[in-house]
């Protein structure tokens, strides 16, 4: 049975994803040594350069689709631009790399996700959903196979990717953290968002005027408030954050 959520508390959390509910280091590393075994087994076949394209194009798409960050809100649909502006560069198909970009980055990491994910998660997630508190994440992917993957999806009321057309943003810019808002029909004051960049994740809902937690395995604790009396959290993980929310 769901209870109202503490005086002050947030009304809602919204959650990036990569890195926050799951370990993405321990994923990338797997996904290196699967993408190693690629290129030895092309090696195997007589083609040892097919596994270093694959690997020198993921690179690739990779820092371009960071660079799109400095475009702010793009004129253009970020959709399509995420594949054309580094297949261009690439000399290759739209349709070629993002073919390579769907099974290298989002269906094989998926396994990796279910073998990796945190034992904290949904019970903090199932906290919260007791709490009153509503639920979302917010990441420059499409996050639903992963948040199946973790096994959490039917925990999340709102998912959002800043490919989105209402949002077309990556991060820091705040239209997908705005955005959220509008869908919950929520001021950004009642939202917590919860994230482990702080140049990414903090710089965009501070832009939103929500409230913020990073979280940072290892570092010290810090509950402090902003200027505007909203938290400014630091901590190590999201047990942490339930005793802070007074869910534990």
């Amino acid at each position: 049975m769901s209870v109202a959520p503490q005086a002050g508390s947030p009304r809602a959390l919204l959650l990036d994803l990569d890195g926050t509910l799951y370990p993405l280091g321990a994923v990338r590393r797997r996904m290196a040594l699967e993408l190693m075994g690629a290129w030895a087994a092309s090696t195997l076949r007589g083609a040892p350069l097919t596994g270093l394209q694959t690997i020198r194009r993921l690179k690739a798409f990779r820092a371009m689709r960071e660079d799109l960050r400095a475009l702010g809100r793009s004129e253009e649909p970020l959709q399509a631009l995420q594949y054309s502006h580094p297949a261009r560069a690439l000399g290759m198909g739209v349709q070629e790399l993002e073919t390579l970009v769907v099974e290298w980055m989002h269906e094989r990491p998926l396994k990796h996700l279910r073998a990796l994910h945190l034992p904290d998660l949904r019970p903090f997630m199932e906290g919260a959903r007791s709490a009153g508190v509503r639920l979302g994440v917010f990441s420059d992917y499409g996050p639903g196979a992963k948040l199946e993957a973790l096994g959490v999806r039917d925990l999340v009321d709102l998912e959002l990717a800043a490919t989105d057309a209402e949002v077309n943003a990556f991060k820091p810019h705040p239209a997908g953290f705005t955005r959220a808002c509008e869908m919950w029909s929520l001021g950004p004051q009642e939202v917590l968002f919860v994230g482990d960049r702080d140049e990414l994740d903090g710089e965009g809902a501070r832009a939103a005027g929500m409230g913020l937690c990073i979280l940072a395995p290892g570092a010290p604790e810090s509950s402090a408030s902003a200027p505007n009396g909203l938290p400014n959290w630091v901590l190590p993980d999201l047990s942490s954050l339930a005793r802070a929310l007074g869910w534990s």
